[in-house]
């Protein structure tokens, strides 16, 4: 209940896990500001919450998370008009799976933009947000992979790369707040194979292969951030049973 009437801030919120994200902070009577590309989209879950009756509110705020100009407005709105975000939730993601030798560098580029960048930006100005208003009661989600911790198919490296990279950034970020004694928190949550738009249409071609439902992440992010207010959550690796990889 600490997080109720609280603003958060949640990317790649117009489908799969950012959407089930936001969603799921809404029911539980937050102030959610989704952001993503196709804003129509956001704009169409928050009406379905409205009918709800959800006690919270879900806002739609168009941003192309390659755009650190787009990311700063948004920022720069939220702070205006809601007074800040007290919860940031980094959940877009992009994956193009190629071999390097037939990759292409536009895919390699938005890898990164979005997978690591966006998240380094949309954190940076958390904090600062965070700073600003002298306000030590946060939390940083980074919806992460199981393929930032082991690397277990050869046709997907870059984007493996990007899920390590997040995974020593979010390592270093808890040391860096340790270092000033702040009690906002970090907490990535790293997902296996999981049951999304993006997907839905490769499981055929998966086997069987079992898959997480969103779900399952978002009912562990909603566990987390309702934990003791002394607690640090530093990792959560989520897969579905049964599995055959080891983390």
């Amino acid at each position: 209940d600490r997080w109720k009437g609280k603003v958060a801030i949640v990317t790649g919120a117009s489908a799969g896990i950012g959407a089930a994200i936001a969603q799921a902070l809404v029911h539980h009577g937050m102030i959610v500001v989704g952001v993503a590309r196709r804003q129509e989209k956001i704009k169409a879950i928050a009406d379905e919450l409205v009918k709800a009756n959800e006690p919270g509110k879900l806002h739609a705020v168009k941003v192309d998370l390659k755009s650190e100009e787009d990311i700063l407005a948004a920022f720069d709105w939220v702070e205006r008009e809601l007074g800040g975000a007290d919860v940031l939730v980094n959940s877009a993601t992009y994956l193009k799976a190629h071999f390097l030798k037939d990759g292409r560098t536009q895919d390699w580029r938005s890898m990164v933009d979005i997978n690591v960048l966006s998240v380094c930006i949309c954190t940076r100005e958390y904090l600062k947000s965070m700073e600003r208003r002298q306000n030590q009661e946060g939390h940083i989600f980074i919806i992460n992979s199981v393929a930032g911790h082991s690397v277990e198919v050869s046709i997907a490296g870059v984007y493996c790369g990007t899920k390590h990279a997040v995974r020593a950034i979010s390592q270093c970020l808890r040391r860096e707040l340790a270092e000033k004694n702040s009690t906002i928190k970090v907490t990535t949550i790293s997902p296996g194979l999981t049951k999304t738009e993006a997907t839905l249409r490769h499981l055929a071609h998966l086997g069987l292969q079992k898959a997480l439902d969103v779900s399952d992440v978002t009912q562990a992010l909603v566990d987390v951030l309702t934990s003791s207010p002394v607690t640090q959550i530093c990792e959560v690796i989520l897969t579905p049973i049964p599995n055959m990889s080891v983390y």
